[in-house]
């Protein structure tokens, strides 16, 4: 059984992944900055801690991820305010990194976006600019980190059924929350296969397993 720390449980991925986690036998516990999305969390089956991740430290981070084999970062601003989605995206993931480096986690689960990079090429006046530019600060600083991780980049989002995925597509468009969520529970069950790897995938008819172990 892994120890699972999902950070912005209350998200719609993190929810779905957190019931998939639960069945499969991992312990789980959400982290969500508003008590009263406790209950939704604890239907999933997992526990729940309160936390404002966005204003703690990285010594108060490393006391919320001590005891974690696995930490999901799933959070985000979700828009609104560039200062806002940096201080969450990027500075509050960043802390959390090497907060879980500090405390001995053995995985870090980036839940990151399709296009992230140093050439996303998301103009500067554009208002996707920001979170273009923090997801791929946090996701480099992950990366260079010394702990183990792994970074799911799916494409745009959608409400549709789980299925496969068609991983390194550039010419997908869009991915189910299911299938986002379907992929997070895989890579935390098979972490040894999924380590040190950059998924980034859409909707296809590619096993979801067989992707992440390499099979």
């Amino acid at each position: 059984m892994t120890q699972v720390l999902v950070i912005g449980a209350h998200g719609k991925i993190a929810l779905l992944a957190e019931r998939l986690l639960v069945e499969e036998g991992q312990a789980v516990t959400g982290v969500v900055r508003n008590p009263d999305h406790a209950d939704d969390v604890r239907a999933t089956g997992a526990a729940v801690a309160v936390a404002d991740v966005e204003h703690l430290d990285t010594a108060a981070l490393t006391e919320l991820v001590s005891g974690f084999d696995t930490v999901v970062w799933s959070a985000g601003a979700g828009g609104g305010s560039p200062e806002r989605t940096y201080a969450v995206d990027r500075d509050a993931a960043i802390r959390t990194v090497d907060a879980a480096a500090a405390a001995g986690v053995q995985h870090v689960v980036m839940v990151s976006y399709f296009g992230a990079g140093p050439d996303h090429g998301v103009p500067s006046d554009n208002s996707f600019f920001a979170y273009a530019e923090a997801k791929t600060a946090a996701d480099a600083h992950l990366e260079a980190a010394p702990v183990g991780w792994t970074i799911l980049r799916p494409s745009t989002l959608t409400d549709g059924p789980e299925g496969g995925i068609a991983a390194d597509d550039a010419e997908g468009r869009e991915v189910s929350r299911a299938t986002v969520a379907r992929v997070v529970a895989t890579v935390v069950a098979e972490r040894a296969a999924a380590t040190g790897r950059v998924i980034t995938f859409n909707d296809g008819d590619q096993d979801v397993a067989r992707v992440v172990t390499g099979g």
